[in-house]
């Protein structure tokens, strides 16, 4: 048995760390901003095999990442703009560790490209909803993975010493994508010339300070004797600008309540069983058991152990777990217990009181932890029966799967399952296509939205719910053993691989957006490209990078 603690060793990932245990990020505070310098210890890599040199990172180092960014947004809730920057002479970062993509798996280096992706997604979700601005300071050598850091900023300056380039070399160095969103945001988010980011992206030295900022590929340089000066003016404009509180003081985030075992990982407000023999986890999550703050203040004194924060990060830490530990549980079942009206009421807090900064971020968290359900490479089923809590908040979980099955009992049943929409089921969460849950579900049909968000507050019974459109399949008592079992038996008959791919083109209809393109168009073709012997065969170009030998390609376009 391990808890949270424990070290991340016989081949388990943990996702949780702190400060005083970073061995690659320094995090400092000085009033309205915040620096985020990165300092990798090129021998600290989270597997054995390879030096993490030039600031070059693995998945250890963007955990650390991950968690200095929720450090920021819930312990330091004054700062204003965020400055990443490196801590080496003449390297920011030269991107995801070659070596280490060489030597992983192929399952490993989708993972890593998926939570990479939504850290700095993060970013552009807490600069969009929070106010929380990001610059990064590129004061040297720029690469890959490295300029996609940047890339996530709301702006970019640049050191002039006539040596540090920005490049995007993947293409010709590895043969594989720029992994985390890199392509997209060149064009989508810096509108740069698609011309011009094909001469970019095909050119392995990368571009120095001043025809990176004629093709738009950053903001602002500056001389060495006035680089410093340019952070300071910029970071001071965003702060100055933003709609942060400079007077806010933060709650710790302490360490997550976490046991592993052979049956799964167990929190407070989360538990995850494992059924290996049926290839499934069953993700339940626990309604407030006790009463919860109503007013900021209390809130406040609650601190990390008010419960839709603490769910936030459980389920957050759980669907992290699961991805990266059992690749082969790939049917998640999705249940929850407990009194809807607790729910219901958390629901009136967040939304009575969601300009309160804990508030405001415990939301946030909240936003980005589903979103990461939204994506999961997994089949979801919601499964709504005797005892379920899908109400409001939690009812998110049950809109996010791919299917809703929901117990049908007679009209004088008093125990029958219910379901009941709030005014956070229409935009609160929205997923990665700019959308509501319900507005995805129902794609366009306005009289069938009009009619759910009439009936917000409403206890749904099966037969309500599913000629509503809220559910998917409503069997009754009589049947649900067999159906359910049926229904799990034959999504884990399917391909896993055929099955991935439907459900990311099924999940997001409606407008596609820069994470719809990043999850649904990049990382589709990263799945292929890694799986190709142009980038990952004995001769490919991932291979055989730095040995010296060119490599041998397919010529076969396809």
């Amino acid at each position: 048995m391990l808890t949270a603690d424990a070290p991340a060793d016989a081949g388990l990932v943990t996702f949780d760390t702190s400060p005083e245990r970073y061995r690659h990020w320094k995090l400092t505070v000085d009033g309205r901003v915040a620096t985020l310098a990165l300092d990798v210890d090129e021998d600290a890599g989270i597997r054995p095999g390879y030096k993490l040199k030039l600031n070059s990172y693995d998945l250890g180092v963007d955990i650390e990442f991950h968690d200095a960014l929720n450090r920021i947004r819930f312990e330091h809730p004054a700062v204003a703009c965020v400055v990443v920057t490196s801590a080496k002479e003449r390297s920011f970062c030269a991107g995801a560790n070659i070596y280490m993509l060489g030597t992983s798996s192929h399952q490993w280096k989708v993972n890593f490209c998926k939570f990479t992706n939504e850290t700095r997604n993060g970013m552009e979700d807490s600069s969009r909803h929070d106010g929380l601005r990001f610059v990064a300071a590129v004061n040297g050598a720029c690469a890959g993975g490295g300029y996609e850091i940047a890339l996530a900023c709301d702006e970019i300056l640049m050191i002039d010493d006539r040596s540090t380039v920005v490049s995007l070399p993947e293409v010709p160095l590895l043969g594989v994508l720029p992994g985390t969103g890199g392509l997209t945001r060149v064009i989508d988010k810096r509108r740069v010339r698609r011309d011009v980011a094909d001469l970019f992206c095909t050119n392995a030295d990368g571009v120095r300070a001043e025809r990176a900022k004629a093709w738009k590929l950053v903001d602002a340089i500056a001389a060495p004797s006035e680089f410093e000066a340019l952070v300071r003016e910029r970071t001071a404009a965003h702060a100055a600008a933003s709609p942060r509180p400079a007077n806010a003081h933060g709650i710790a985030l302490r360490p997550l309540q976490r046991t592993i075992d052979e049956r799964g990982y167990h929190y407070d407000n989360v538990d995850v069983l494992f059924d290996r023999a049926q290839r499934t986890a069953t993700i339940t999550v626990r309604a407030p058991r006790s009463a919860q703050p109503g007013m900021p203040e209390a809130i406040v004194a609650a601190g990390d152990a008010w419960w839709p924060l603490a769910l936030a990060r459980e389920l957050d830490d759980a669907i992290l777990m699961l991805r990266t530990n059992e690749p082969e549980l790939g049917l998640l079942l999705l249940r929850t217990q407990g009194d809807p009206d607790a729910v219901l009421a958390v629901d009136q807090t967040l939304l009575a009181h969601g300009e309160h900064w804990l508030v405001r971020e415990t939301i946030g968290l909240l936003r980005r932890a589903l979103a990461r359900l939204d994506v999961t490479s997994r089949s979801l089923y919601a499964i709504v029966d005797r005892g379920s809590c899908f109400a409001g908040t939690l009812l998110e979980l049950a809109l996010a799967a791919d299917r809703i099955y929901m117990l049908a009992l007679p009209d004088d049943e008093e125990n029958a399952p219910t379901i009941a929409l709030s005014a956070v089921n229409f935009g609160t969460y929205p997923v990665v296509n700019g959308l509501s849950r319900m507005d995805t579900r129902f794609d366009g049909d306005q009289n069938a939205l009009a009619a759910a968000k009439a009936a917000t507050g409403y206890r749904y019974r099966a037969q309500d719910a599913l000629e509503a459109g809220v559910i998917t399949v409503a069997p009754d008592d009589l049947d649900w053993d067999d159906e359910m079992r049926l229904a799990i038996e034959e999504r884990a008959s399917l391909s896993p691989d055929a099955l991935t791919a439907m459900e990311a083109n099924l999940r997001f209809p409606g407008p596609e957006t820069l994470e719809t393109k990043i999850f649904g168009r990049l990382s589709a073709w990263q799945n292929w490209v890694f799986y190709r012997p142009n980038s990952t065969g004995e001769r490919g170009a991932l291979k055989i990078f730095g040995t010296g030998s060119r490599p041998e390609f397919d010529e076969k376009r396809v």
